[in-house]
């Protein structure tokens, strides 16, 4: 009974857009990733305040990155001191925030990239139990985490769908 009243919750909470962090854990990949997801939300919890993370020195952007047939990124809040050689599982590169209608700006996410020419190793970085993505004409090795946010594509894709712009 109460399996089926969570389902029933959650199908309400989609039909409505109101799913946001308690939809995305269990992330069905494991216990080790589900602690290493509740260690990057307890570390970027605070950033939820838009004006923390200007003060912990991410540089805001306004244009949303967005995909037609996939969906969206989002706005990228980018941390430049961060991007080294060492992936830092609580200190991500990037927050991913989403307008809301109000105008009011949602953390759905984080990005965390490596440059190309700081990683030294013949295997991508790993994070979260994940091989980060080479991307050639940005130079760097990158991974998103949709934490705050569900993503129907999976926590670790690149595009969402049920985000806006």
């Amino acid at each position: 009974m109460k399996q089926l009243l969570r389902v029933v919750v959650t199908i309400s909470l989609l039909r409505n857009g109101l799913a946001y962090a308690d939809e995305v854990l269990p992330t069905g990949l494991g216990e080790a990733v589900d602690r290493d997801v509740e260690r990057v939300r307890a570390a970027t919890e605070r950033f939820k305040d838009v004006d923390t993370a200007l003060a912990a020195g991410y540089v805001a952007t306004d244009y949303c990155v967005q995909h037609p047939a996939h969906g969206v990124m989002g706005l990228h809040f980018k941390n430049m001191a961060l991007r080294d050689a060492t992936p830092d599982l609580e200190r991500p590169e990037i927050l991913l925030y989403q307008r809301l209608p109000d105008g009011t700006l949602r953390l759905n996410g984080v990005e965390y990239v490596v440059p190309l020419s700081a990683w030294m190793h013949d295997e991508p970085p790993l994070l979260l139990g994940q091989k980060m993505r080479r991307e050639e004409n940005q130079a760097i090795w990158y991974l998103h985490a949709w934490i705050w946010e569900w993503n129907p594509s999976g926590i670790f894709a690149d595009w969402n769908p049920r985000a806006k712009c």
